[in-house]
């Protein structure tokens, strides 16, 4: 049952849903937040410190997103198949979200700031996923890595977005190919002290902050 506390996981739910489904009968720009949370049934005074600005309605549900990701341990021997199971987590957790998100991302070539603040979080997810996976992350290589799974991420949502099967077939096969791709450029270099685990969550159920290493903030 929603308790309609800001900080209760069914709150969030209730107001992203409610922000996808106008977005999808009207797009993302002519969705409000006030419209959304009236349809939510949801407190204005309690929405406006969860949600400070419209943008926040997705980055909390890529916070969802990463955390069904992550939630238990990636399958496979390899770098390639813990990344495949990754981000299939990710593609997975997206389906009931699907006709919105679809419909943000026709926004996106005329909201240069929406892309770039979308941009953003895209990439600190798959640091997430690169780090669960045993990717090498540090140095300069490592920034090149991250940038390719950047890559064949964009290239495998394009592909979801067009993707009407039960069960993302083509989605599977475009990333398959990007990884195996990727695995061939020798950008799929495993870390050498990876152990992937379980991802810990926080007090209030959410993920830890990401902590930057010394090698990481150098290269930054």
């Amino acid at each position: 049952m929603m308790t309609n506390s800001p900080h209760d996981p069914s709150f969030d739910r209730a107001m992203i849903d409610a922000t996808l489904q106008l977005t999808q009968q009207h797009g993302w720009q002519r969705t409000s937040l006030v419209e959304a949370a009236r349809e939510a049934g949801l407190p204005l005074a309690r929405i406006r410190q969860r949600f400070p600005f419209k943008a926040m309605v997705l980055l909390r549900l890529n916070r969802q997103i990463d955390e069904a990701a992550l939630c238990g341990e990636s399958y496979g021997t390899t770098v390639r198949d813990r990344l495949f199971d990754l981000l299939m987590r990710r593609f997975d957790a997206m389906q009931d979200y699907r006709p919105g998100l679809c419909a943000v991302m026709h926004t996106l070539p005329r909201d240069p700031a929406l892309a770039a603040f979308l941009a953003a979080t895209t990439m600190e997810s798959l640091r997430w996923i690169a780090d669960a996976a045993g990717l090498e992350c540090r140095g300069l290589g490592g920034i090149i890595r991250q940038n390719a799974l950047l890559a064949l991420w964009s290239r495998a949502l394009v592909s979801w977005e067009k993707d009407n099967s039960p069960d993302l077939s083509a989605t599977m096969q475009t990333l398959d190919q990007a990884l195996t791709r990727a695995e061939r450029l020798s950008l799929l270099k495993g870390a050498s002290n990876a152990h992937p685990v379980d991802a810990p969550a926080d007090a209030e159920g959410g993920l830890p902050d990401h902590i930057i290493s010394k090698d990481e903030d150098e290269t930054l």
